[in-house]
C-alpha cells in the first residue's frame, strides 16, 4: 500500500449518549468509540462516538466499531488532561491484531508508534516476508523469550503519517 486515503479525526467528548441522545454529566462513566464512518463529501474517517455506559452495557454499539475504551466525564471548564493512557492504547493495540482494514491497519501502526515514542513499546527487530514488512515489538518489562506484536507496516507516506500521528497526540491529549 503506497498511502492511505481518508482522515482520522478523533474528535473530543460530546456530552451526548449516541445511542439515547441524553446528556453524559459531569464524573459519570461512559464509553468512547471510534468508528469507520464517510465525511460530507464520502471519504472516509475514523469518528468518535460517546455513550452512557448503562447503554454500553446493554449491548449498544455502533455499526463500524474500530476501538472504544472507558473514561469519566469532565466537569465543565475542567482542565485539559490525558483521557487515554498507555495501557489502554497498548490494549487497543493487541485488540486489533487481526485486522485487515488497510485504514485500521494503518491506525494500529500509528498506536504502536506512539507506544514506542513513550517507550511502552521496544522495537524488537523488523523482518520481511514476501513484500510485507513487519516491525516486532515488546512491551515494557515484558519476558524477553514471549511471542512480540508484529505490525505489518502499511506503507504511509510520511507527510501522512506525521498528519496521523499529530491527530492522535491531540486526542490523548485533550479533554475527553
Amino acid at each position: 500500500m503506497a498511502g492511505t486515503t481518508g482522515t482520522y479525526e478523533l474528535g473530543r467528548f460530546s456530552g451526548e449518549c449516541a445511542f439515547s441522545h441524553q446528556p453524559i454529566v459531569a464524573r459519570q462513566e461512559f464509553v468512547a468509540a471510534l468508528v469507520d464512518a464517510v465525511d460530507e463529501e464520502g471519504r472516509p474517517i475514523l469518528r468518535r462516538l460517546d455513550f452512557a455506559s448503562a447503554n454500553w452495557e446493554n449491548g449498544s454499539r455502533p455499526d463500524g466499531l474500530v476501538c472504544f475504551w472507558r473514561s469519566i466525564a469532565p466537569e465543565p471548564g475542567e482542565k485539559r488532561q490525558m483521557f487515554v493512557d498507555d495501557e489502554t492504547l497498548l490494549e487497543m493495540v493487541q485488540r486489533m491484531e487481526e485486522e485487515t482494514d488497510p485504514r485500521r491497519r494503518a491506525f494500529r501502526w500509528i498506536l504502536a508508534l506512539v507506544l514506542l515514542r513513550r517507550k511502552m513499546l521496544k522495537l524488537d527487530g523488523i523482518l520481511h516476508e514476501g513484500e510485507t514488512e513487519y516491525w516486532a515489538f515488546r512491551p515494557r518489562g515484558s519476558d524477553p523469550t514471549s511471542t512480540p506484536i508484529r505490525i505489518p507496516n502499511p506503507g504511509i507516506r510520511e507527510e501522512e503519517m506525521r498528519e496521523l500521528a499529530d491527530q492522535l497526540g491531540d486526542i490523548i491529549r485533550a479533554d475527553v
